[in-house]
């Protein structure tokens, strides 16, 4: 019997993810198609498709759908990597977080754009400097957000681990870490979309291809159907990557899952 609710809601939450796509699609086919909006603020779909088989077709959009891929991957992963462990010690440490804390809620109010010709001037026009933005985007959020996923582990089990006479190395191992990872993943997952995010801004200046660099490039030509096809690029990379880690979620952290089963039984 559970089986089938379950089957039922899946069928029910596809079905209205369906609905709402076909809604966008739909507005988007009316007042393009009507005329109602002209084609220079809203192309339509016909235009956009046929743009992104010529960029196919040349090449460039797989050049630019790699090359903002491998920017957004490589800035976000230095993020986690540093954010990840600092975040955990901030959350176990009462000193540590005094001391950083304050650093960090004052930078993650900084704009990133703010910071582009310090990155320019500090770390000149290669892809280290792109990098840095994405780096810079999503580190600062990243580390307060690991912070407060590790302070929600329950606290009950980190006694039980010391008064077993485990050490904090194996405390934050077999405790803290595998208690933490479901909530982590998803951090990881949303601070992942905010990298997309800064990806123009990474972009913006000297790069010479890139998703990013096409959206902006199109702005100064009015071509809006080349910058509806960047878009639509980024938000499918970006679906595509959004399943990759709720999959990866469900591989890692297969008790969450069964735990969240039991709740709802």
């Amino acid at each position: 019997m559970n089986c089938i609710r379950k089957y039922t809601v899946w069928n029910t939450e596809k079905a209205l993810s369906f609905i709402c796509f076909f809604l966008l699609i739909f507005a988007w086919c009316f007042f393009s198609f009507s005329g109602m909006v002209q084609d220079i603020f809203l192309p339509t779909p016909t235009a956009v498709w046929n743009r992104l088989m010529e960029m196919h077709a040349d090449g460039s959009l797989w050049v630019s759908c790699w090359e903002s891929t491998q920017r957004v991957m490589v800035g976000w992963f230095w993020s986690a990597v540093v954010a990840l462990p600092a975040g955990m010690l901030m959350a176990n440490s009462k000193r540590f977080s005094a001391f950083i804390q304050p650093i960090i809620e004052f930078a993650r109010y900084l704009p990133v754009v703010a910071l582009v010709p310090l990155t320019l001037l500090y770390m000149g026009i290669d892809e280290s400097q792109k990098y840095m933005i994405i780096f810079l985007g999503t580190f600062f959020q990243l580390i307060l957000m690991v912070c407060d996923t590790v302070s929600g582990v329950d606290q009950n089990m980190i006694n039980a681990a010391k008064t077993l006479g485990a050490k904090k190395s194996q405390i934050y191992k077999e405790v803290i870490f595998p208690a933490a990872l479901p909530g982590l993943m998803d951090d990881f997952r949303m601070t992942i979309g905010w990298a997309w995010t800064y990806l123009v801004v990474a972009e913006m200046v000297a790069a010479s291809n890139g998703l990013g660099y096409m959206i902006l490039r199109s702005q100064r030509y009015l071509a809006t159907d080349t910058i509806f096809s960047g878009l639509i690029m980024i938000g499918l990379i970006g679906l595509v990557t959004d399943w990759i880690f709720r999959m990866l979620s469900r591989i890692v952290a297969p008790w969450q899952e069964r735990l969240g089963e039991q709740e709802h039984e």
